[in-house]
């Protein structure tokens, strides 16, 4: 079966932007820390990210469904570049805070048209398939690129690999925006509603999942960004090792992809979100319990494997979105969440002052609530 030209345009878009992010991305707590940054400050770097992941979700959905899915997606480009620019001249660890409030339009508010443009291209039984599509292409970038980021800092050093990083990133920007010109979706009619009257228009599966999702996701806000720290600190891996593990955990991510989403075609999707929301609460426990480099191979499986249900899960939110705003339902749903989880990585930073393994203890907990959630209170089902 061939992929829908729309979505296979979008999500080329999307592996070449991640293509060029991921050299750098996994790395910016190192870069941070270079610059001055103390671990507290690393922390509210996460915390900034979440903050800009939420409150752009929505905005991000009003223009794609306002503008066109095609616009949006170039305008939301353009930003990012600005802020790419604005990480390759800063001199001292704040700039960083600036240059993100432009990169997150990128990956917060292209979201929301990303997820519209499966929905409008695809109809339901195609959706998690394409969700798989668009998850395998995001993620590939995050097996090659991380290996070439790490050899290229032990070669250059870590300011200079990630500047030079930042530089392909711009340039592989440029032939994504290409690309993205060749979007033809029509444009939604221009229902104006409330963002109130767009809450009212979830489904009630859609916010039991929301609430489900917003346990989980401050579970992976209050570990994930000190892993990089914990790993290289505290366990005494390099960088170049740090990024073959990442590398293991995106590749173990992508050989699952295709055959869960066919058996989630015949089983339902519930079973695998439930696996994702397991491994999102195991993945942080494994990272501090590895006491050698062949332990931390398997956390980062475990890491790889809170996949397994992505598309699965992403496939139920557009399922139960409401056609003539669905990238409003999608946008509010992640601006809700998001901003939900803002405080994680800050906690998580204060946290980690009284012991290091303290916020990965804590996470691990409220994955395991996350899970149970989901398990008891999201019922699947079609939408009516």
């Amino acid at each position: 079966m061939g992929i829908e030209r729309n979505v296979a345009a979008a999500s080329g878009a999307v592996f070449l932007v991640g293509l060029g992010e991921e050299l750098w991305k996994k790395f910016l707590p190192k870069y941070l820390e270079s610059l001055g940054a103390s671990v507290a400050a690393v922390g509210l770097f996460g915390t900034a990210e979440d903050f800009f992941d939420a409150v752009y979700q929505y905005p991000g959905g009003w223009l794609a469904d306002h503008w066109g899915r095609r616009r949006a997606f170039l305008i939301f480009l353009t930003a990012a570049v600005a802020g790419y620019l604005i990480y390759l001249s800063s001199p001292t660890w704040p700039y960083l805070f600036l240059g993100l409030a432009f990169v997150m339009a990128w990956q917060a508010m292209a979201s929301p048209a990303m997820f519209a443009t499966i929905g409008d291209a695809l109809p339901r039984e195609r959706r998690a398939m394409g969700f798989t599509v668009q998850s395998m292409l995001k993620r590939i970038p995050m097996v090659i690129s991380p290996l070439i980021g790490g050899a290229t800092m032990g070669a250059l050093g870590l300011q200079k690999g990630i500047r030079t990083g930042l530089l392909v990133t711009i340039a592989l920007a440029a032939v994504a925006a290409a690309l993205l010109s060749t979007l033809r979706l029509p444009t939604a009619a221009r229902n104006v509603v409330s963002m109130s009257g767009v809450w009212d228009s979830f489904h009630p599966t859609l916010k039991r999942l929301l609430a489900s999702d917003i346990v989980i996701r401050t579970c992976e806000g209050m570990a994930d960004i000190f892993v990089v720290l914990y790993v290289t600190n505290v366990g005494g891996i390099t960088i170049p090792k740090y990024g073959v593990l990442v590398a293991i955990q995106l590749m173990t991510a992508i050989l699952i992809y295709v055959p869960s989403a066919k058996i989630a075609a015949r089983v339902g999707r519930k079973p695998f979100v439930i696996a994702t929301f397991f491994c999102f609460a195991l993945y942080p426990i494994t990272v501090i319990l590895a006491r050698s480099f062949g332990g931390l191979v398997l956390a980062f499986i475990v890491g790889g494997l809170r996949e397994i249900g992505e598309p699965s899960r992403k496939a139920m939110i557009v399922d139960f979105a409401e056609q003539q705003f669905r990238a409003r339902n999608v946008g509010l749903y992640y601006l809700i969440r998001n901003l939900s989880i803002t405080p994680a990585s800050a906690i998580g930073g204060l946290l980690w002052r009284v012991r290091p393994e303290i916020p990965f203890v804590i996470a691990g907990l409220f994955g395991v609530a996350g899970t149970l959630l989901f398990a008891i209170f999201v019922k699947e089902q079609h939408p009516g």
